[in-house]
């Protein structure tokens, strides 16, 4: 697996937030869709990865997402 994370230290995203961050139409933003983190999931998981958030324990939040190397694809193939 390769994994990506952003991390920032901003201030941060409440527990209530990152609960409801990747549902359909959540949004803090006044002309925000609510579908950008949704969308970048559903992407990562149809590769066989993941995305998840987290608090910074330094403030702010982290983002992290997995996806498996062409290796790991292979060798899931080969042993279907």
């Amino acid at each position: 697996m390769v994994e990506v994370a952003v991390i920032d230290r901003g201030h941060g995203i409440s527990e209530e937030g990152r609960a409801q961050l990747f549902t359909p139409f959540y949004t803090t933003k006044a002309e925000g869709m609510g579908m950008g983190l949704n969308i970048c999931r559903s992407i990562i998981e149809f590769h066989n990865g993941r995305l998840v958030v987290d608090a910074n324990p330094e403030g702010g939040t982290i983002f992290t997402f997995t996806l498996p190397t062409e290796s790991a694809i292979e060798r899931s193939a080969r042993s279907a």
